[in-house]
């Protein structure tokens, strides 16, 4: 199944040292959200926020919580009254930040494709649809770094090693410097992801009847959603900075 048609490399790169002033290194932030073992929620998104210098966002969302002794975790699905207006401030931050990108996936499980390449195996499915953002987020001369939310795993799934070893592989060299997990309360970037992938959810949930609304979950969504010039997620998006990805798609018909 064909996924961004985007962004795509030309030709793969021998990289070396001598090569160092014409490598651009990208951290990468990824996160997900919904359950891919809960049969009643049909929808499972993964983001990254792809930046070059991930300093002057932080920095800037630093500074704003210590000026408003904000300090509590941002998470989408905790929002409420006491943080909604950081977290506009947050995406907004971001929206105003240089040089980022946005790439997310949204598979659909009742999908044929997910159920054809998935059902048996969700930390296969985890593992696939990381790669595939990977794939939409690398450039030509790039080397990134991927950050991602600590998940529980069983103790025989390596998410690092096998996301690591199975991009390089795929790309024939190293476009993939390394992989590591932390608690997304330790880091306002994956925060972030979070927000915006969780928007992305929760208004496909909404649209299809599945939750009945939250006024603060639905007052972020419509925030992003003006931002972006949109009116629903429920539809492919690309502009400069954001690509998101839906898969429709239920026992193959349209």
């Amino acid at each position: 199944m064909p996924f961004f048609k985007f962004n795509k490399e030309k030709s793969t790169l021998d990289l070396k040292l001598s090569d160092y002033n014409e490598i651009w290194s990208k951290f990468c932030f990824l996160d997900e959200t919904g359950n891919l073992t809960n049969d009643s929620d049909p929808y499972f998104t993964v983001g990254i926020l792809k930046m070059s210098q991930p300093y002057y966002l932080q920095s800037k969302i630093l500074y704003e919580r210590n000026k408003r002794s904000f300090h509590d975790e941002m998470k989408f699905n905790k929002l409420s009254a006491r943080n909604i207006d950081f977290a506009k401030f947050a995406i907004d931050a971001l929206l105003d930040t240089k040089s980022i990108s946005v790439y997310s996936y949204t598979t659909n499980k009742q999908s044929k494709y997910f159920k054809d390449n998935f059902n048996t195996n969700q930390w296969a499915a985890y593992e696939k649809i990381t790669l595939k953002l990977l794939d939409a987020a690398l450039s030509e001369k790039e080397i990134i770094i991927l950050i991602a939310d600590h998940v529980t795993t069983p103790k025989d799934i390596k998410f690092e090693v096998n996301t690591k070893k199975n991009f390089n592989t795929s790309k024939n060299r190293l476009a993939l410097a390394g992989v590591c997990r932390f608690d997304s309360k330790s880091n306002d970037l994956l925060q972030i992801i979070d927000l915006i992938i969780g928007a992305i959810n929760y208004d496909l949930k909404y649209s299809a009847g599945l939750v009945s609304g939250s006024a603060h979950k639905i007052e972020l969504v419509k925030h992003l959603k003006q931002n972006l010039g949109l009116s629903s997620f429920s539809q492919d998006f690309r502009n400069r900075n954001f690509s998101i990805f839906v898969e429709q798609m239920i026992n193959g018909e349209n």
